[in-house]
């Protein structure tokens, strides 16, 4: 018999269905036991009347199961499974399990769950958050496709740093010393000018930054994208918002359970506010007398600036834009209307920072002298700068983490639990 998913069983309409799963939890009584069988679309309740087989099951057992589809309104969806046949396939070696998961919350610490991941992402609230994330990346992907974009994979250890200082992970790479890559961001633009002119990756990412905090991680996801033939960075904006209205409109329609399981109602976007920089230090100064530290907001200052507009504008987003050229990087355009300033921006998504981007030099004597007024030697990156020589277009992108925007529609209070496999300050396992 073929196997069929607990989500479709109602929908299969058959009487004998074939099951495989882990059992969830037992519920024993005298001559039978209600026993609930998780796989990974959902939870049904089996109704076990061997007496004799229930003495050998423990939970989390592995089990494939033989039985009749019944009609019960006080059941788990209103079905339950009486038991023909149970097989145990992967049988349990444990004492004690390392915590419960099959309560309403997990009693144990992060950092425990962390260590025992594989056991904490069995409960299905857990596993949700994957399911969101899965859905963002192929609406990322769908929307690019759309708009006649190119998915490229570029390389993750690379020869030179490509967003400068020093946050770079070192590779001894057959006795050279190389880097894992910071962004694919050299090699998007190539891309550009080498005649794909849209192109974007989905790919980890590597910084070497000593923060261990609630919204940092040392490997993460990056949905990156680049973009020729633009006008402005206004053409980037338009494009990022275009995508977070595609993208909201997908998950309410393929993730209803999960967004209803974290109590989560996406709202419709109409026009993200665009606000720049020096304009956002003088509200935050004014309505919150909270002063924000030279060509920047602080970690504060996002959360006190997304009150502001969630208040006035009523939206959970907000671009930030022309930021000043000394905390952008080398290859960023100036602004021609604001001396000191670029035409780059951040997204702003609850109070964090989910994306940066902006328009690049495109012009390549120019990009030559920018990275010489910024104490850069343009011959050790001629790699890249060579490809400036032979008509690269006007072009920009941006970057968004994937993990940061999963936690923040989720509302999830540390971005590890956005993380299938966390890499922070101090954890490389599992």
């Amino acid at each position: 018999m073929k196997r069929t998913f607990i989500s479709d069983i109602k929908e299969a309409g058959i009487e004998e269905v074939l099951l495989k799963g882990w059992v969830h939890k037992i519920r024993s009584f005298k001559d039978f036991a209600f026993v609930l069988l998780r796989d990974k679309s959902g939870v049904v309740q089996l109704v076990v009347t061997d007496c004799e087989k229930l003495k050998t099951l423990k939970q989390e057992a592995a089990v494939e199961v033989l039985g009749e589809v019944v009609e019960n309104d006080k059941a788990p969806g209103g079905i339950e499974v009486n038991v023909r046949k149970l097989t145990v396939v992967g049988k349990t070696h444990y004492e004690l399990m390392p915590f419960s998961i099959n309560g309403k919350e997990i009693e144990a610490s992060l950092e425990k769950q962390l260590d025992y991941r594989t056991i904490s992402l069995r409960r299905p609230d857990k596993r949700a958050v994957f399911k969101i994330q899965e859905e963002i990346v192929e609406a990322f992907r769908n929307y690019l496709r759309e708009k006649n974009f190119s998915e490229i994979h570029t390389p993750k250890i690379i020869a030179s740093e490509t967003e400068g200082g020093s946050e770079v992970f070192t590779v001894n790479y057959f006795e050279r010393r190389t880097f894992l890559a910071q962004s694919p961001q050299f090699y998007k633009q190539m891309m550009v000018g080498a005649g794909f002119e849209r192109v974007f990756e989905i790919g980890h990412a590597y910084r070497a930054e000593l923060h261990n905090t609630w919204r940092h991680l040392n490997e993460y996801v990056s949905l990156d994208v680049e973009m020729g033939f633009i006008k402005d960075e206004n053409d980037l904006m338009d494009l990022e918002e275009g995508f977070i209205k595609h993208l909201f409109s997908h998950l309410k329609k393929t993730c209803k359970k999960e967004l209803d399981r974290y109590k989560i109602t996406l709202p419709d976007i109409d026009k993200i506010p665009r606000i720049t920089l020096s304009d956002a230090q003088e509200i935050l100064l004014k309505e919150f007398d909270k002063k924000s530290p030279v060509g920047n907001i602080d970690a504060q200052g996002e959360i006190l600036f997304s009150k502001y507009i969630k208040e006035k504008y009523d939206s959970d987003f907000v671009f930030l834009t022309k930021y000043p050229s000394s905390k952008r990087p080398v290859y960023t355009m100036p602004d021609d209307t604001f001396e000191g300033m670029t035409k780059s921006f951040d997204l702003i998504y609850k109070g964090l920072e989910i994306t940066t981007g902006g328009q690049r030099i495109h012009d390549y004597k120019e990009l030559k002298e920018n990275m010489i007024k910024f104490g850069c030697s343009p011959e050790d990156f001629d790699f890249y700068v060579e490809s400036f020589k032979y008509g690269m277009p006007p072009h920009g992108g941006f970057a968004i983490g994937l993990e940061r925007i999963t936690m923040k529609i989720l509302d999830l209070d540390n971005i590890r639990l956005a993380t299938l496999l966390p890499r922070d300050v101090n954890r490389i396992t599992p």
